[in-house]
């Protein structure tokens, strides 16, 4: 009889940190003390807690362990799993609280996850994700089946509808509308298509759904299918997710063994099927027409609109497209009703969003909050606050198409339109945390080059304008910006917004507009003091030597790659500013704090 279960990341960070090789050697350990029928052992999707892996979770208490390393395990088997007694070294400190989590105590009682709502992220790090058993004995398929065999399509779309659910991708357009959308339009074929293409730097999210979840958005397009009239769907996911891919790829083929994708599923007449494309990791291909037109096999690219993809969209067919985390909510909201996920959220945006928190944050990794939770909740309470002393400065939502909430906004509650109003977005759901130390316009020049480069070059106005508009931030970052640059770049970025042919480029100025707005004294230094305050600007900073503190240590000249700090034992030393690269080592290495960026 089993006693105890230990679940074991499987999910992609935990696996890049070593989390495959816990699995044998629990294997082992279990099988040397005699517990093989005592113990199961569960590879999980992602817990949320990415930086601490690998991470186990010993169940039926709870028990927390971080960072675990294969010489770990012979430990924990022996003294947690035989003799019951935790391994306090490796139980889950949290940072905020400063307080470890005993065995007794629910993971859902820390303060990372106690604000938290999981919907979407329900089943990751519950279950296995390669074992549909596992997924049926969660609810799996009953909502297709409840679908299928007690709801008409027009059920089925008014529930979306009025659960409220929005487009989690980053338009935040109404789901059940756009089901209905492709549903009125007749034609020999339709199809649903997922994009989990998740082409924002940073963010994790669908990625962290097909590994720890992927069944569920199996039986959404299923769902999807059967609302919308489509008896085929396409999963449009980037080939840098193996691990996900290869989940994907089992759980479709063991629901077609099951008899959950074919052929009259649940003798309800209705078929439906589902494939896989990869995709080579293009960004503009996450905009849903590009999408389309790559899984066609052409060049991802994107078309004109109207008309509209529920009239003439995959294979010129009508087509009904989601992101994963869209379709992630669907099976609850036709298992538990509309009212479950509107209850949730605020007036327009219901229900929950799942942000990958990184950057500048104790506690980086994949949340789900309900709509309407505040920035400072966020940050303070889920990520456990700034590192190292450092103030919040900037939090940049969206990704590259998305905009900067300053500290003077921390208690926003986040909601489409609230980021809107401060000209950010949601996106789809990267949520990057920055400090002091970092500069505003070298953060808006580093989205714009990545725009740069992912534009399809389809239309001039992004192709060109946003090249031009690179230029000038780089003009302003090495000096040589002037007050005339400003006016010049705030005009180019509306001229952009407006003529650009698709969202990529009608949204790449946002990350410009938003730290424009927000930290506009920061560009001013820059153009006019030539300085840049946070002091990562190289062209625009010195590093120096105070003699006053300088105790003549030689350390800092020793450790200069270039040669360019130069004097005498016991004196004070000076550094030459031609030859300086300001790689920051002498700062890194002096202990008397002598050192410092002007």
């Amino acid at each position: 009889m089993v006693r105890a279960q230990v679940l074991i990341c499987g999910g992609t960070g935990c696996t890049s940190s070593g989390s495959v090789k816990l699995i044998p050697e629990f294997e082992a350990q279990i099988a040397k003390n005699g517990l093989e029928d005592e113990i199961k052992i569960v590879k999980t999707g992602c817990f949320g807690l990415c930086e601490l892996g690998p991470v186990v979770i010993v169940y039926p208490d709870g028990t927390f362990y971080s960072r675990v390393e294969e010489s770990d395990v012979k430990e924990i088997v022996e003294e947690h799993l035989l003799k019951g007694r935790i391994v306090e070294r490796l139980a889950y400190t949290d940072v905020a609280a400063d307080a470890v989590v005993k065995g007794n105590v629910s993971l859902s009682d820390t303060r990372f996850y106690s604000k938290q709502k999981r919907v979407a992220l329900r089943n990751c790090g519950v279950i296995d994700p390669e074992n549909i058993e596992e997924y049926i004995a969660m609810d799996g398929y009953a909502a297709l089946g409840k679908a299928l065999t007690e709801m008409t399509p027009e059920e089925v779309i008014k529930t979306v509808m009025d659960s409220g659910l929005r487009g989690r991708g980053g338009g935040g357009f109404p789901t059940g509308l756009k089901w209905s959308f492709t549903a009125k339009n007749q034609a020999d074929q339709k199809y649903v298509v997922c994009n989990a293409d998740e082409g924002d730097p940073g963010a994790f999210m669908d990625r962290s759904v097909l590994e720890g979840d992927p069944h569920c958005l199996v039986e959404a397009m299923a769902i999807c299918g059967y609302a919308t009239g489509a008896t085929e769907g396409y999963v449009y996911v980037r080939a840098e997710y193996p691990i996900a891919v290869a989940r994907l790829q089992k759980a479709i083929d063991d629901a077609r063994a099951y008899g959950l994708l074919g052929k009259n599923i649940f003798d309800s007449g209705f078929d439906f099927d589902l494939f896989i494309r990869l995709g080579a990791g293009a960004f503009v291909c996450g905009e849903e027409t590009a999408l389309m037109t790559s899984i066609e096999g052409n060049r991802g690219e994107p078309r004109p609109r109207p008309p509209y993809p529920a009239v003439k969209g995959l294979f010129g067919k009508p087509t009904t497209e989601n992101n994963v985390e869209t379709f992630a909510n669907i099976p609850q909201i036709i298992l538990k009703g509309a009212e479950f996920f509107n209850s949730m959220g605020t007036e327009k945006s219901k229900g929950t969003k799942v942000f990958a928190l990184g950057g500048k944050i104790n506690n980086t990794g994949l949340v789900e909050i309900p709509m309407g939770t505040t920035l400072r909740e966020v940050i303070e309470d889920i990520g456990g606050g700034i590192p190292n002393g450092k103030k919040f400065k900037a939090a940049q939502t969206g990704g590259p198409s998305g905009g900067c909430l300053p500290a003077s906004l921390l208690d926003i509650q986040i909601d489409y339109d609230n980021l809107v109003a401060q000209g950010a977005m949601m996106g789809s759901g990267g949520l990057i945390v920055m400090d002091e130390d970092t500069c505003m316009v070298d953060i808006a020049k580093f989205f714009l080059e990545f725009t740069v480069d992912e534009s399809c070059g389809k239309c001039t106005p992004c192709r060109i304008g946003t090249k031009r508009l690179y230029e000038i931030l780089e003009k302003i970052t090495s000096g040589n910006g002037t007050l005339a640059d400003l006016d010049e770049m705030e005009n180019l970025c509306y001229y952009i917004k407006e003529n650009s042919l698709c969202g990529l480029g009608q949204t790449a100025p946002n990350p410009v507009l938003s730290t424009y707005k927000q930290f506009k004294d920061e560009y001013i230094a820059h153009v006019v003091d030539k300085k840049c305050p946070a002091g990562v600007c190289k062209s625009l900073l010195s590093i120096v030597i105070e003699a006053d503190k300088c105790k003549g240590c030689t350390l800092c000249s020793r450790v200069c790659p270039v040669g360019a700090i130069s004097g005498t034992v016991k004196n004070p030393h000076v550094i030459d500013q031609s030859k300086c690269i300001k790689c920051g080592a002498c700062i890194e290495k002096c202990k008397f704090g002598a050192i410092s960026k002007k």
